[in-house]
């Protein structure tokens, strides 16, 4: 069974800014978030971006008293779709996802579109993505472009 891709905010934010949100979209194809999260996006998502809520609102609310809403009901919602794999930036909610058995990747999992041949070099959206105010340790750029196989 194909893994469902949830995605929290920070990845359609940090997407949109550097205009390569439909990476998303050629990469996975289908793309689930959450209310809270196309709230907090706060534009309208485009149209392969499927809205579900948690059914576990008593998770959800455990959940916000240690991360975002958003991030928080992203995770509720990888717990209920076991095939699930969350798009999580934020340090605090990966370890959050780890330590309840969730698989995550981040934005930087644009390395999946290269390998996809979807796009021919993940280094110009990575130098996209440090003109903004997305934070990249130099030890994951490295690890991204080992994978990719775009180191010099």
């Amino acid at each position: 069974m194909p893994k469902t891709i949830i995605s929290d905010t920070s990845c359609f934010i940090i997407l949109t800014n550097i205009g390569e949100l439909d990476i998303l979209r050629k990469v996975y194809g289908e793309v689930i978030t959450t209310p809270e999260v196309a709230s907090e996006f706060g534009e309208p998502l485009p149209a392969w971006v499927i809205i579900k809520s948690a059914t576990d609102y008593y998770r959800q609310a455990i959940l916000e008293v240690q991360i975002d809403k958003g991030e928080s009901s992203a995770i509720a919602l990888a717990l209920e779709i076991e095939t699930s794999t969350v798009i999580l930036d934020d340090l605090k909610d990966r370890k959050m996802a780890e330590h309840l058995g969730i698989s995550y990747t981040g934005t930087i999992g644009v390395v999946k579109a290269k390998l996809k041949g979807v796009i021919p070099s993940i280094k110009p959206i990575l130098k996209k993505l440090k003109q903004t105010d997305f934070r990249i340790s130099l030890e994951l750029e490295t690890e991204a472009l080992g994978q990719a196989k775009e180191l010099p």
